[in-house]
């Protein structure tokens, strides 16, 4: 499905695309056709990022902002839209998160990443909806959440929370626009390695412990979820509306089921398992 002009003419914006996953999916979509809207807080990280998506053939428009602002953010449309035309699909990626033991956080700590991630994705996806409805066009939204949206998470609560509170958005959303055909839909990964992310998420000598908890025994490559990511946002997917895609090489899933920690057991232990269950018959 990935033929080199599946996203001609798109105009994507990717907040927080400067950097990580932001970075790979724009790169991927250029590949693809579209043309890019960057914006962050970093005017130097938007910039090297913009060169190297202009190197795939792409048109880049970035602008710097703050999305806990909403008056940025519709400057970053409005700059966006006389410099590419009108919008076509916007990727919510802008995040912020750590991990503390929650009694040790600051309300300033709490709102600072709820403020990126989920009034961020509630002010672009609100700039974003409010144009296309004005010009009868429909519209694209694709917000990055986590798989901790529905099961929560120790010591990450602020980002459980907003993350929490995207997923609400983009489904409450796929119901209300549907019929202006707006989709939203989100991507929920798992362990992804970014500078950022792994400096702030990993504490050193965990990394072992985690990719066991994995059942694929690996972090996930950019190229996956950029993958996946163009799938949503292209017109092959126009009937997927409403929903989360995960993609985290079965890690939630893993740590859900009951007896999933008997995936540890050897065959022998097996076998010990089976003379138990023969004995504990034999006795009945």
């Amino acid at each position: 499905m990935f033929q080199s002009d599946l996203l001609k003419g798109k105009n994507i914006l990717i907040t927080g695309g400067g950097t990580g996953l932001g970075k790979a999916m724009a790169l991927r979509f250029a590949e693809l056709g579209a043309n890019l809207i960057l914006t962050g807080r970093r005017q130097e990280v938007l910039e090297g990022a913009a060169k190297e998506i202009e190197a795939k053939g792409a048109k880049v428009f970035y602008k710097p902002s703050d999305v806990r602002k909403y008056d940025e953010v519709e400057a970053v449309f409005d700059a966006a839209e006389t410099a590419l035309g009108p919008l076509d699909v916007l990727v919510n990626n802008a995040a912020g998160n750590f991990i503390s033991p929650t009694e040790l956080l600051s309300p300033n700590a709490f709102n600072s990443v709820v403020g990126i991630v989920l009034n961020g994705s509630f002010h672009a996806t609100l700039a974003a909806g409010r144009r296309w409805i004005n010009q009868r066009k429909g519209g694209r939204v694709l917000s990055i959440v986590t798989t901790y949206a529905w099961t929560g998470s120790a010591y990450v609560v602020p980002s459980a929370c907003a993350k929490a509170g995207v997923l609400a958005l983009t489904r409450s959303l796929a119901v209300e626009w549907g019929k202006y055909n707006i989709r939203l839909n989100a991507i929920a990964p798992g362990p992804f390695p970014t500078e950022q992310a792994w400096e702030n998420l990993v504490p050193e000598g965990f990394e072992e412990k985690w990719m066991n908890r994995i059942p694929l025994k690996r972090t996930g490559r950019h190229e996956e979820l950029a993958n996946l990511a163009v799938y949503l946002v292209s017109d092959q997917a126009d009937y997927v509306n409403g929903e989360v895609v995960t993609i985290d090489g079965g890690e939630w899933i893993g740590g859900a089921g009951e007896m999933n920690m008997l995936t540890e057991m050897t065959p022998e232990d097996w076998m010990k398992m089976a003379e138990r269950f023969e004995k504990s018959k034999k006795k009945k």
